[in-house]
Protein backbone atom coordinates (compact mmCIF):
# COMPACT_ATOMS: atom_id res chain seq x y z
CA UNK A 1 0.00 0.00 0.00
CA UNK A 2 2.09 3.52 -1.06
CA UNK A 3 0.05 6.74 -1.47
CA UNK A 4 2.61 8.87 -3.45
CA UNK A 5 2.41 12.63 -2.80
CA UNK A 6 4.17 15.42 -5.21
CA UNK A 7 3.39 18.37 -6.75
CA UNK A 8 4.86 20.61 -3.94
CA UNK A 9 7.60 23.35 -4.24
CA UNK A 10 8.84 26.85 -4.26
CA UNK A 11 5.96 29.81 -4.94
CA UNK A 12 5.91 33.64 -4.28
CA UNK A 13 3.09 34.56 -1.43
CA UNK A 14 -0.11 34.91 -3.85
CA UNK A 15 0.93 31.67 -6.22
CA UNK A 16 -0.62 28.75 -6.44
CA UNK A 17 -0.20 24.75 -6.40
CA UNK A 18 -1.47 21.39 -7.22
CA UNK A 19 -0.80 18.60 -5.43
CA UNK A 20 -1.33 15.10 -6.21
CA UNK A 21 -1.38 11.99 -4.26
CA UNK A 22 -1.85 8.46 -5.80
CA UNK A 23 -2.79 5.46 -4.34
CA UNK A 24 -1.34 1.84 -5.28
CA UNK A 25 -1.32 -1.23 -3.64
CA UNK A 26 -5.03 -1.65 -3.26
CA UNK A 27 -8.21 0.55 -4.28
CA UNK A 28 -8.69 3.80 -2.60
CA UNK A 29 -12.29 4.15 -4.28
CA UNK A 30 -14.14 3.59 -1.30
CA UNK A 31 -11.43 5.19 1.32
CA UNK A 32 -11.98 8.75 2.58
CA UNK A 33 -8.72 10.60 1.88
CA UNK A 34 -7.69 13.86 3.11
CA UNK A 35 -4.56 16.02 3.25
CA UNK A 36 -2.31 16.65 6.81
CA UNK A 37 0.56 19.29 6.53
CA UNK A 38 3.50 19.74 9.52
CA UNK A 39 5.96 22.32 10.11
CA UNK A 40 8.82 21.50 12.66
CA UNK A 41 8.31 21.64 16.52
CA UNK A 42 4.55 21.12 15.81
CA UNK A 43 1.83 18.85 15.64
CA UNK A 44 0.53 17.56 12.01
CA UNK A 45 -2.49 19.63 11.13
CA UNK A 46 -5.73 18.78 9.05
CA UNK A 47 -5.91 20.53 5.66
CA UNK A 48 -8.55 18.67 3.50
CA UNK A 49 -10.43 15.93 3.32
CA UNK A 50 -13.01 14.38 0.87
CA UNK A 51 -15.70 11.49 1.36
CA UNK A 52 -15.01 8.30 -0.50
CA UNK A 53 -18.43 9.48 -2.48
CA UNK A 54 -16.31 12.12 -3.72
CA UNK A 55 -18.89 14.76 -3.29
CA UNK A 56 -18.35 15.65 0.97
CA UNK A 57 -15.38 18.01 1.96
CA UNK A 58 -14.27 19.36 4.52
CA UNK A 59 -11.69 21.94 5.00
CA UNK A 60 -9.65 23.22 7.78
CA UNK A 61 -10.94 27.20 8.79
CA UNK A 62 -7.13 28.64 7.59
CA UNK A 63 -7.86 27.32 4.35
CA UNK A 64 -11.26 27.83 3.86
CA UNK A 65 -11.50 29.70 0.15
CA UNK A 66 -8.19 28.70 -1.10
CA UNK A 67 -7.63 24.94 -1.09
CA UNK A 68 -10.02 22.70 -3.04
CA UNK A 69 -9.58 18.97 -2.52
CA UNK A 70 -10.63 16.30 -5.62
CA UNK A 71 -10.47 13.01 -6.40
CA UNK A 72 -10.43 10.85 -9.79
CA UNK A 73 -11.17 7.39 -8.22
CA UNK A 74 -10.64 5.74 -11.58
CA UNK A 75 -6.81 7.27 -11.68
CA UNK A 76 -6.38 6.57 -7.69
CA UNK A 77 -5.51 10.24 -7.28
CA UNK A 78 -6.66 13.07 -5.19
CA UNK A 79 -5.76 16.45 -5.60
CA UNK A 80 -5.43 19.68 -3.28
CA UNK A 81 -5.18 22.62 -5.35
CA UNK A 82 -3.80 25.41 -3.33
CA UNK A 83 -4.56 29.17 -4.42
CA UNK A 84 -3.91 33.06 -2.45
CA UNK A 85 -0.92 30.80 -0.89
CA UNK A 86 0.81 32.74 2.48
CA UNK A 87 4.20 32.19 3.80
CA UNK A 88 2.65 30.36 7.01
CA UNK A 89 1.12 27.73 4.60
CA UNK A 90 4.80 26.41 4.58
CA UNK A 91 4.84 22.94 5.65
CA UNK A 92 5.13 19.48 4.11
CA UNK A 93 1.92 18.07 2.90
CA UNK A 94 0.89 14.55 3.87
CA UNK A 95 -1.43 12.95 2.04
CA UNK A 96 -3.43 10.24 3.66
CA UNK A 97 -6.24 8.04 3.97
CA UNK A 98 -8.84 6.08 6.08
CA UNK A 99 -10.35 2.20 6.10
CA UNK A 100 -13.18 1.89 3.43
CA UNK A 101 -16.56 3.53 4.01
CA UNK A 102 -14.88 5.67 7.10
CA UNK A 103 -16.41 9.18 7.23
CA UNK A 104 -14.29 12.06 7.04
CA UNK A 105 -15.00 12.59 10.91
CA UNK A 106 -13.22 9.50 11.24
CA UNK A 107 -10.28 10.54 9.44
CA UNK A 108 -9.71 13.23 11.22
CA UNK A 109 -9.21 11.28 14.69
CA UNK A 110 -7.03 8.68 13.05
CA UNK A 111 -5.16 7.90 10.00
CA UNK A 112 -5.00 4.39 8.54
CA UNK A 113 -2.35 5.39 5.73
CA UNK A 114 0.48 8.12 5.09
CA UNK A 115 2.19 9.28 2.03
CA UNK A 116 5.43 10.78 2.26
CA UNK A 117 5.18 14.40 2.15
CA UNK A 118 5.54 16.95 0.06
CA UNK A 119 7.52 20.00 0.58
CA UNK A 120 5.54 23.58 0.32
CA UNK A 121 7.77 26.79 0.39
CA UNK A 122 5.73 29.96 0.11
CA UNK A 123 7.66 32.99 0.00
CA UNK A 124 7.08 36.75 0.94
Amino acid sequence: VQLQASGGGLVQAGGSLRLSCAASGRTFSRAVMGWFRQTPGKEREFVAAISWLGGPTDYADSMKGRVTISRDNAKHTVYLQMNALKPEDTAVYYCTAGLDYQSISQLKRAQAYWGQGTQVTVSS
